[in-house]
């Protein structure tokens, strides 16, 4: 006689659980923690459409941004070299004070059509100049006499004779010197202290009555803070020479050279 084999009976969670795993559900029966368990939707080609349109906004905007930055910095170069060429203070003397030429108005003094590449050659050519004088006294191996810290002592001032005329309109003023020199060693270079002042004329003679001695060229050394006067001929050892000097400059408002000052008296500015 055969055994039959008892089965469990089949309940209602039986049939719920073996419904789930058809499902996919893991076991677990249906209901809100099975949907929570469930493998989620994959993103779908809308959505990546929408993120690389915003990328590409992104990319777009920030290569815009760059574009106007490099626009507004070339056309702030431009004005400032505009602006420059235009309104650029004039070229001052050796003081940095305004020479007579440049209160003029554009142009003034000088013929139609000449160049203004003339003024800069002759600039650059007594540049040269100077840069050669140097090359000597070093091949020399002497410092020249307008880089040494005391003046030279070829020359020896016997007599100044100073005439000023301040203009107080404006601070400035004008002056012409005369000064009697005694040569002592042959020299072609006149060499004395002038700082932020404008040299308008220099003239050299020989004891006021002879004929002059040509001055080749003059120029400021501002390490110094000397003015030298290049002749084209040596001064002769014990003769006389006048000097004459004739220049403008600003009144300064600070404690140098030709200054201006004020004081309050009473509630009044002098």
């Amino acid at each position: 006689m055969a055994l039959e084999e008892k089965r469990p009976p089949v309940t209602p969670m039986m049939i719920e659980e073996e419904a789930a795993l058809r499902n996919g559900s893991r076991g677990l029966p249906p209901g809100p923690w099975a949907e929570a368990a469930g493998p989620r939707p994959r993103t779908t080609e809308r959505h990546i459409a929408v993120h690389k349109r915003l990328v590409l906004g992104f990319a777009v905007s920030i290569l815009a941004l760059l574009a106007v930055t490099m626009i507004a910095v070339l056309l702030s170069v431009r004005f400032e070299e505009c602006g420059t060429a235009a309104d650029g203070p004039p070229r001052a003397g050796g003081n940095g004070s305004l020479s007579g030429a440049a209160r003029q108005p554009p142009g003034a003094g000088q013929p139609p059509g000449r160049p203004e590449e003339e003024a800069r050659g002759g600039e650059a050519a007594e540049e040269e100049e100077e840069e050669e004088e140097e090359e000597e006294w070093q091949r020399r191996r002497e410092l020249p006499p307008w880089a040494r810290p005391r003046l030279p002592r070829h020359l020896r001032p016997l007599h100044y004779n100073l005439m000023l005329s301040a203009f107080m309109e404006n601070f400035t003023f004008s002056g012409e010197v005369n000064v009697q020199l005694e040569v002592r060693n042959a020299s072609r270079y006149i060499v004395l202290h002038a700082h932020r002042m404008h040299i308008e004329a220099v003239r050299v003679a020989e004891d006021k009555l002879a004929g002059g001695v040509r001055v080749a060229r003059t120029f400021f050394y501002p390490q110094t803070q000397v003015f030298v006067v290049v002749l084209n001929r040596s001064l002769e050892v014990q003769r006389s020479y006048n000097l004459k000097i004739i220049y403008n400059a600003l009144i300064e408002n600070e404690l140098l050279g030709f200054f201006r000052s004020s004081y309050v008296l009473h509630g009044e500015r002098r």
